[in-house]
């Protein structure tokens, strides 16, 4: 029964509860519903290489003969068959890889949420890229530290930078290949200094490696796990080789991190489905990968060419974008007057959507920047957008 006459409640929230606030993007994904606006804004897999037989097939298998088990609670580090296929995949380069420091999470997102909270206190000085990954900023501001920038060009994060401004730095949190928003891929000669200077400077060093797998021009460049397991948290995801509706991922870290990891996690959800754990397990432990990544790798690398050939025959002169080697993203650059959540809004209204770049920066946000996903929209789609948001910024000029 309902009670009558209760006074409401004025609810007084947490001063970390206080700050929270909305993804731009996720805002703008609401519009992207309507079928009629061609949308470059969401950093979604394409659903074309989604292995749905596959995966239904893995479901069938684990639940007929281990069901009780797939349906019960697991371990908060993960089912361990899982664990150690991470590990092997990983064990790269004279470096070995042990399944005790490989914990599996909920998406990577939970695993940067985890990182916070077990490396940063309020006013701990955080390094990021400049821009940086909206989702790993939103996931560390809980913990309110204060971000610090670190200067980028086009070959990635700038190592003097670190060396610059890392003093009593709790952790640098970079994304090495193809990385969101830009594209960017750090070299082989940067990955190597970053390395050194992390260690010389006792600065944990977060890579994050979501796109890794989906190099689709040149060859993959070393993982930094890889030069110093020791002084590198690596993490990766299922998301992008499989489906991220499985919010499956990792975080591989030295062991006294991995067991912080595992006890904020335990504080967190107990433990990521065993269930899911179990059936990508089942999908993956035979080698599919090496025949599927291919094929997405493939597909992806005609999306981006031919959104690379749309914006060298609708884009302005003035204008400048990135030509990432792998992922799904490009970085434009527009002319310093123009502001893009201005253009962003007059873009929607004309049925295109694109994420402004404000949102991707810790700091002083360059507006005349914006990111463009080519992996879910047609040939016939992207030719069309561009070519209106193209006209939309030669209006500008």
């Amino acid at each position: 029964m309902k009670l009558e006459n209760l006074s409401p409640i004025e609810w007084e929230f947490s001063e970390r509860a206080k700050q929270l606030q909305g993804s731009m993007i996720r805002e703008i994904l609401k519009v992207t519903q309507r079928p009629d606006v061609i949308s470059f804004a969401g950093g979604l897999p394409s659903p074309a290489t989604f292995p749905v037989e596959r995966m239904r097939a893995a479901f069938d298998r684990v639940l007929a003969t281990s069901g009780k088990t797939a349906l019960q609670y697991g371990p908060t580090d993960g089912f361990p068959p899982l664990r150690e296929y991470v590990a092997d995949s990983l064990s790269k380069g004279g470096s070995t890889i042990a399944p005790d420091q490989v914990l599996m999470v909920s998406g990577s997102q939970q695993g940067l949420d985890l990182l916070g909270k077990v490396l940063l206190d309020e006013g701990s000085k955080a390094l990021v890229e400049s821009p940086s990954y909206l989702g790993a900023l939103q996931a560390f501001s809980v913990y309110r530290p204060d971000f610090v920038s670190v200067d980028t060009d086009d070959n990635g994060l700038l190592p003097s930078s670190v060396a610059q401004h890392g003093g009593d730095a709790r952790l640098l949190y970079c994304l090495p290949n193809f990385q969101n928003p830009t594209g960017r891929t750090l070299s082989l000669d940067r990955r190597i200094e970053l390395v050194e200077t992390c260690a010389r400077m006792h600065i944990p060093l977060l890579e994050d490696d979501p796109y890794g797998a989906l190099c689709y021009r040149g060859e993959p460049l070393p993982r930094m796990l890889n030069m110093n397991p020791d002084g590198v948290i690596y993490m990766g995801s299922f998301s992008k080789v499989l489906t991220p509706g499985i919010r499956l991922g990792y975080v591989v870290a030295p062991r006294p991190v991995a067991r912080k990891l595992e006890l904020a996690k335990q504080a967190t959800d107990l433990h990521t489905s065993q269930l899911t754990q179990m059936v990508v397990h089942e999908v993956i432990k035979d080698g599919f990968l090496d025949e599927h990544i291919p094929t997405i790798r493939s597909f992806y690398a005609g999306q981006c060419d031919i959104m690379l050939d749309a914006l060298s025959k609708f884009f302005p002169d003035g204008v400048s974008w990135t030509r990432p080697d792998g992922g799904m993203f490009i970085w434009v650059t527009l002319p310093e007057h123009i502001d893009s959540v201005q253009l962003s809004d007059e873009s929607i209204a004309h049925n295109v959507a694109f994420v402004p770049g404000v949102p991707f920066y810790a700091g002083h946000a360059r507006k005349n920047t914006l990111r463009l996903s080519f992996v879910t929209v047609s040939r016939e789609r992207i030719y069309e957008g561009i070519a209106k948001l193209g006209k939309l910024i030669a209006d500008k000029l």
